[in-house]
């Protein structure tokens, strides 16, 4: 199933029917443990809604409501060598290979729900920085006890020549108006997602693709149950948290974004978040 935050509230759609919900606080709706199991009762007293061409679907909103946007690093290993090229310079090469094979993965925050982008909307790249791309990103979402109950696309956009210049910089690079999005919808199923579940990129620059590619969750090092567990160790989220798992997809070093580019994250079957860079 998947849930849908709209101006006009929230949206549940299951097996390609649409519902609205009575509860209209996004908050309180995804805090459930068991939120599944409630979503399946829901559509029991809910009223179908028969979006057409006549009545369309509205805008979608991020799917977040007060909750925090959390990161991970080097957990693919293409992420690791890539952490290592940019960095290796400023002598910061060692420190993700050690990340890579360590206990304790990197965690980092990424945006506070204000400066989250939804689908459609635009991710900007840094004015002081030269070296920029986008991260495709499974993104978990847990609640207030630490369960894993729900997924969405993330788009962890990434100013590679300011964290290449000095690790110290990472917050410079990785936090920023408009470098995170998130969408299209928040995907609650029954089971764990597939390790073949794949995650697939493609960049337009004027209606032709410039970049492209796929890696499946398979490639991770790190669980995300692992993930979570480091990030619950000693913090609290009152309303959940989201947790970006980390990029298997990382463009080659010649590649930049530039204004106007299209990026396209699709991950089956959460859907496809769709960006643009402004």
């Amino acid at each position: 199933m998947k849930l849908y935050r709209t101006h006009h509230g929230i949206l549940l759609e299951k097996e390609d029917q649409y519902y609205r919900l009575h509860e209209t606080n996004w908050d309180a709706v995804v805090n459930r443990d068991n939120l599944y199991d409630w979503l399946v009762t829901q559509t029991e007293s809910l009223l179908l809604l028969p979006f057409t061409d006549a009545l369309p679907m509205p805008e979608l909103l991020p799917p977040v409501g007060t909750q925090e946007l959390w990161a991970s690093g080097v957990t693919y290993f293409r992420s690791r060598e890539a952490r290592m090229e940019e960095s290796e310079k400023a002598g910061g090469g060692s420190f993700y290979d050690r990340v890579y094979s360590a206990d304790r993965p990197e965690l980092f925050f990424k945006s506070n729900a204000w400066r989250v982008v939804g689908d459609s909307g635009q991710v900007r790249i840094r004015k002081d920085s030269g070296w920029d791309v986008p991260e495709p990103e499974l993104t978990l979402f847990a609640t207030s006890s630490g369960t894993l109950v729900g997924y969405t696309i993330g788009n962890d956009m990434s100013s590679r020549s300011i964290e290449g210049e000095n690790p110290l910089y990472l917050p410079q690079a990785k936090s920023y108006d408009g470098s995170a999005a998130l969408g299209p919808c928040l995907y609650v199923p029954a089971e764990p997602l597939s390790p073949q579940t794949e995650i697939s990129i493609a960049i337009i620059r004027d209606g032709e693709e410039v970049f492209g590619n796929t890696v499946e969750l398979s490639q991770m090092k790190r669980q995300p149950q692992e993930l979570l567990g480091y990030l619950f160790r000693e913090m609290s989220f009152p309303q959940g948290v989201y947790l970006m798992t980390g990029t298997g997809i990382i463009p080659p070093t010649d590649f930049t974004l530039q204004s106007g580019d299209k990026i396209f994250i699709t991950i089956e079957p959460i859907g496809t978040l769709v960006n643009t860079v402004a």
